[in-house]
């Protein structure tokens, strides 16, 4: 018994072995066979990419600045003379003219005072009716019953009555114009505000408190900030000749939801003064209003052209920043990957301005760019890239075995194919 048992253990191992050892070879032999491909991968092939022909071109030179809106014209409403408000006349929010009715005060006392200016008129007339009568009389007389000093005395009194006349005549006036400053009338065409006082409440002359606001915002002003530095140096480029001044200048305007505002912006006039704290110049640009888009106190951008310059502009896709900070792209040349570094005065729509690194004929690669090298080999493939950014292959071209450059989905068959 003790014999067949050691014979059925050492059976039951050798079987095991027998299982265990083939799939350990196959496992080593993977394994090597991982490692030699690992050590020696055999090559895949060039890279397919997307290119662009560059070309030189005139850019629209821009700059966009920070704005704020301001009305045209805005004016407090005080009473001129002192009254209780009887009527408030108008809608608040509602668009008024010049001479338009806003308060009625209380014109009794202005009335009475009125009539007795009249009165004192009329008897200062009289007065000088008889002044003038008798100087005339005297005049005749003189020297026959009347003396010179009579005649001057006569005259004096004629002078006297003619001040009070004119004296007359300015109360008269003054009562009339305070009986009507008791209707208060809006002085510019604008948007009324809300009233601050209400009916029966009592004001006075020239009150620091405003009675209500107008405000005009058709047309309206928006005034924007550019650096005294930069208008320096565009100044010098445009002596250069580098830069080719536009007149009139190119006005845009967004509005905070980042829309564009359709109507067009005049420069009114720069002011001539540099702030001493911010280094720039405030200017002044005006724009029609006539839907009230644009609200006094609203923050804005505003794009100026200010030139055109020759330059070629390369897409912002195609570009990357070193670690250094310089800005980088790759050409192709020769089936061949070169990286450049390019320099660049700004940027337009999605590409960038660019002065040097690259020449009029280069192809730069847009598309393919992942894990691309300086020094890879690589195959192109003509691309144009939409004014949204994105890129699209020029018709009639394709890649080898009808590929598409890299993260572009094939060309939908057209009808009847």
């Amino acid at each position: 018994m003790q014999v067949f048992g050691v014979s059925s253990l050492a059976r039951d191992f050798l079987s095991r072995i027998s299982v265990t050892i083939p799939c350990l070879v196959v496992a080593l032999s993977l394994g090597i066979s991982q490692g030699a491909l690992a050590q020696g991968r055999p090559p895949t092939g060039p890279s397919e990419v997307g290119v662009v022909a560059l070309a030189q071109q005139s850019v629209p030179y821009t700059v966009t600045l920070p704005g704020r809106a301001v009305a045209h014209d805005q004016t407090e409403v005080r009473p001129r003379v002192e009254g209780v408000i009887e009527e408030i006349a108008y809608t608040s929010g509602a668009t008024v003219s010049a001479g338009d009715l806003l308060f009625r005060l209380d014109s009794d006392t202005y009335e009475a005072a009125l009539e007795a200016a009249k009165a004192a008129k009329v008897s200062a007339e009289s007065a000088l009716a008889a002044a003038t009568s008798t100087v005339t009389r005297y005049r005749k007389l003189n020297g026959v019953g009347i003396t010179q000093s009579d005649l001057d005395s006569a005259e004096a009194g004629l002078a006297q009555a003619q001040a009070n006349v004119a004296s007359a005549a300015a109360a008269l006036k003054t009562a009339q114009l305070n009986l009507d400053r008791t209707d208060i009338r809006s002085p510019i065409n604008g948007i009324v505000d809300l009233p601050q006082f209400s009916v029966g409440a009592l004001v006075t002359a020239n009150q620091s408190d405003p009675l209500t606001t107008v405000t005009s915002i058709n047309p309206i002003y928006v005034d924007v900030q550019e650096s005294s530095a930069r208008m320096l140096r565009v100044r010098n480029r445009i002596e250069m000749g580098t830069l080719q001044p536009v007149d009139p200048l190119g006005i845009v305007l967004t509005l905070e939801t980042g829309a564009t505002y359709e109507g067009a912006g005049t420069l009114v006039s720069p002011r001539i003064q540099v702030s001493t704290t911010t280094g720039s110049l405030d200017f002044r640009i005006q724009f029609d209003n006539p839907d009230r888009l644009i609200l006094p106190g609203q923050f804005l951008r505003v794009a100026l052209t200010l030139g055109t310059t020759q330059a070629i502009l390369v897409p912002q896709r195609a570009t990357s920043r070193s670690s250094d900070g310089s800005l980088t792209a790759y050409l192709a040349r020769d089936g061949i990957a070169h990286e450049v570094t390019l320099t660049a005065q700004g940027a337009y729509q999605n590409a960038w301005i660019v002065t040097d690194g690259v020449a009029p004929g280069d192809q730069l690669i847009v598309d393919g760019l992942r894990n691309l090298k300086a020094g890879a080999e690589i195959t192109t493939i003509p691309v144009t890239i939409d004014k949204d950014g994105l890129v699209e292959e020029t018709p009639g071209t394709q890649a080898p075995g009808g590929a598409t450059p890299e993260g572009q989905a094939p060309a939908a068959p057209k009808a009847g194919e």
